[in-house]
């Protein structure tokens, strides 16, 4: 009987320490599986006058870990006045912006056309449904807001922005932009000081492409006279 009574004390204890064991080991392995947060950044948009602004932060941060300081996320298509800009994960956003790109030559000077086909397979796509990104979409004319929802944002007054301190940068660039002596980059370098003042996942390395609809147009009609030249 006294053997009985300890062989069932023996089980009992190895059954807790079993128990205890595979309980420390789930909690170890979901501690491992919960890797930090890519967090995003601070993406602006101006529009004022004849210049089309766009501007960015270089900071990356995984976590509370600045991971690169002066990562370049404001960028101009090859051969064209379309510049972009995106928060979010760097890898989805360049899967995303190349797919831009291959819209932008099926349909030349079509921007609008080109970022909705882009939504559409965002939003449809069993692969590109699961990028995790934000676009801002500019050209001389147009500004669009690009999310994996199928949205297709256009601005009101010319200014947009996305990314952490997205929220922060528009607000002070609504702001500054009721003052009649500030030019776009003006407007977008003050507002892009107060979110980085604000917004700890952004940085005051800023990274700034202008286009200018005046020159384009001038290369337009310079365009259109040779074209005519040559038809004579």
């Amino acid at each position: 009987m006294m053997l009985s009574r300890s062989a069932r004390l023996v089980a009992s204890s190895s059954s807790r320490s079993a128990a205890a064991i595979t309980q420390s080991c789930s909690f170890t392995s979901s501690s491992f599986a919960q890797s930090p947060e890519m967090h995003g950044t601070t993406i602006l948009s101006v529009r004022r006058g004849s210049k089309l602004v766009m501007i960015g932060d270089g900071q990356v941060s995984l976590g509370s870990i600045v991971v690169k300081p002066n990562a370049i996320k404001v960028r101009r298509i090859k051969g064209s006045n379309i510049v972009t800009g995106f928060a979010g994960s760097t890898a989805d956003a360049f899967t995303l912006l190349e797919r831009l790109e291959s819209r932008v030559e099926e349909h030349p000077g079509q921007l609008t056309r080109a970022c909705v086909e882009l939504a559409k397979a965002w939003r449809t796509d069993k692969y590109l449904r699961r990028l995790e990104a934000v676009l801002l979409v500019a050209d001389d004319e147009k500004s669009y807001e690009l999310t994996g929802n199928g949205d297709v944002l256009e601005s009101v007054d010319g200014i947009m922005g996305v990314g952490s301190g997205g929220s922060y940068a528009l607000a002070a660039a609504r702001a500054l932009a009721t003052q009649p002596n500030l030019t776009a980059e003006e407007i977008a370098r003050g507002a892009m000081e107060i979110a980085s003042d604000m917004c700890v996942y952004t940085n005051k390395n800023f990274v700034m492409e202008i286009v200018d609809t005046d020159e384009i147009k001038k290369e337009k009609e310079l365009a259109e006279a040779k074209l005519a030249e040559e038809k004579k």
